[in-house]
C-alpha cells in the first residue's frame, strides 16, 4: 500500500521534502541570520500551515478557530519558555548569530508529514475533509506549529527592537 501512496505522490511533492530537510539540517549549525530572513521563514511556514487548513477543510470555519487557537497557545507558551541563550545581535549589521537547533527541523518536518497525511487520508476517505473533529485536530496541530515558528520570530525582533534602541541611547 505504501508504495502504491509514494508512486502517486506528484514529483514535487518530494523536492519540497528534500529542500525542508535541507533548510531544517543547516538550522541544526551555528549561524549568522538576517532580521529579514529570520521574518520571513517563519511566516512562509505559517503561511504554508494555514494552507494546510484551507486546501483541506476550506468548508468548515471551525478549522480556521482551531488553527488560530493552537496558533494561540503555542505562540504564549512559546514565548515564556524560550530564552534567548546563545543569540547575539549586532544592531550596525542587523544579523543574529545563532547557535544551531534541531527546533526548526522538526517544525518543518511537523508541518510537512501533517500535510502529506491529511492528503493521504482525505484521499484514501473523502469524507474526512467535513469531519469537524478531524479538521478541528488537524487544524489545532497546524497552528500549534504555527505559534512556535511566530514566537521564534517575535523573540528575534524583541531582542533586535531592544539592541537597537540601545545602541541609538547610546
Amino acid at each position: 500500500m505504501m508504495m502504491q501512496i509514494f508512486s502517486h505522490t506528484p514529483k514535487w511533492v518530494f523536492v519540497l521534502f528534500a529542500a525542508l530537510l535541507w533548510l531544517g539540517l543547516q538550522q541544526m549549525l551555528p549561524r549568522r541570520v538576517g532580521l529579514n530572513r529570520a521574518t520571513l521563514l517563519p511566516l512562509a511556514m505559517a503561511g504554508l500551515s494555514l494552507y494546510g487548513v484551507a486546501s483541506a477543510f476550506g468548508d468548515l470555519p471551525i478549522a480556521l478557530l482551531g488553527w488560530l487557537a493552537g496558533t494561540a497557545v503555542a505562540f504564549i507558551t512559546t514565548l515564556q519558555l524560550q530564552s534567548n541563550a546563545g543569540i547575539n545581535f549586532d544592531a550596525t549589521n542587523r544579523r543574529f548569530q545563532m547557535p544551531g537547533s534541531a527546533v526548526p527541523l522538526t517544525l518543518f518536518m511537523g508541518i510537512f508529514i501533517t500535510k502529506y497525511a491529511v492528503g493521504i487520508s482525505i484521499g484514501m476517505q473523502a469524507s474526512l475533509a467535513r469531519d469537524v473533529n478531524f479538521a478541528l485536530a488537524v487544524s489545532t496541530l497546524y497552528g500549534a506549529f504555527s505559534g512556535i515558528f511566530l514566537a521564534r520570530a517575535a523573540r528575534l525582533w524583541h531582542m533586535a527592537l531592544q539592541q537597537t534602541n540601545a545602541l541609538q541611547v547610546a
